[in-house]
């Protein structure tokens, strides 16, 4: 756990959806080493979320791991009221809860003559339902969690949301239509929140992660024995920084949006943490 010099969100109560996950658990933990309670959400991943949740105990910090199926109203209702009597009102909401689905994505980056008779998968194969399982765990995922934990912060101060989108919300990047479509649709819902919410003192930011190893990419980034696939080699060409990034990279960003007291005039931007990829033309 950081000084005390350091925990600048000291006291709130910060729920994180998706927090059994790769990046959802750093982010736990980092927002417990500032200072906040913290809401550990899980779907199906209960160990995971406990793991974290111990590991945040055994530092000093206050956490606890609560189930929550953030595409269900009543659910995420029924969670809200737990962590209402187990933590208090949300200050802090991160919408880290999302994933991709293979099934929604084609299997080559471009569409060629004789696709349709191979056995490669293309965009005229995608079913309707693969796709809205993607935008439903992106997208509603976020919409629900935040009308629900969004009420405890009207009529109170230093309140703050902070969602994931993701680099594919700029520039669709090729296979994964669906995933880069609801990602987008994140960035644009951060900025309408923000104009929404601005009356009462609420800022909405997000995060926009460039390349990074979650599980839901894996079998894209890398080969059964461990090295790059071509795919990877690419992304790695067009990333200045030479590498994919660490999860802790994104902490720094993540905090400052949710610190008031740095940030209380920011609202409404994504911050693209990318090793440079948005920024290089590839020449």
């Amino acid at each position: 756990m950081g000084d005390l010099h350091e925990k600048r969100l000291q006291g709130k109560v910060a729920v994180v959806t998706g927090g059994s996950g790769v990046l959802g658990s750093v982010f736990a933990k980092a927002l417990a080493d500032a200072g906040a309670k913290v809401a550990v959400l899980y779907h199906t991943s209960e160990h995971a979320a406990q793991v974290v949740v111990e590991e945040i105990l055994n530092s000093g910090g206050t956490a606890h791991a609560y189930c929550c199926n953030v595409q269900d109203r009543e659910d995420v209702e029924r969670c809200h009221k737990e962590v209402l009597q187990g933590l208090g009102p949300c200050d802090l909401l991160i919408n880290g809860a999302g994933g991709n689905r293979a099934q929604a994505n084609t299997s080559k980056d471009y569409y060629e003559p004789g696709d349709l008779e191979g056995d490669a998968k293309s965009f005229f194969d995608l079913k309707p339902q693969d796709v809205e399982f993607v935008f439903g765990l992106n997208f509603t995922g976020v919409l629900i969690p935040t009308q629900v934990f969004t009420r405890d912060m009207l009529g109170r101060k230093g309140c703050s949301i902070v969602n994931i989108s993701s680099m594919n919300a700029y520039t669709p990047l090729t296979r994964i239509p669906a995933y880069s479509g609801a990602k987008a649709a994140v960035s644009n819902f951060t900025q309408w929140l923000a104009v929404y919410f601005s009356k009462v003192g609420i800022r909405v930011n997000a995060i926009a992660p460039g390349f990074f190893s979650p599980r839901q990419n894996a079998a894209l980034l890398w080969n059964p024995d461990g090295t790059p696939t071509e795919r990877t080699r690419k992304i790695l060409s067009a990333t200045p920084a030479g590498r994919l990034g660490r999860p802790e990279e994104l902490t720094g960003a993540l905090t400052f949006l949710l610190d008031e007291e740095a940030a209380s005039f920011v609202t409404g931007v994504v911050i693209p943490i990318d090793g440079g990829f948005s920024a290089f033309s590839g020449v």
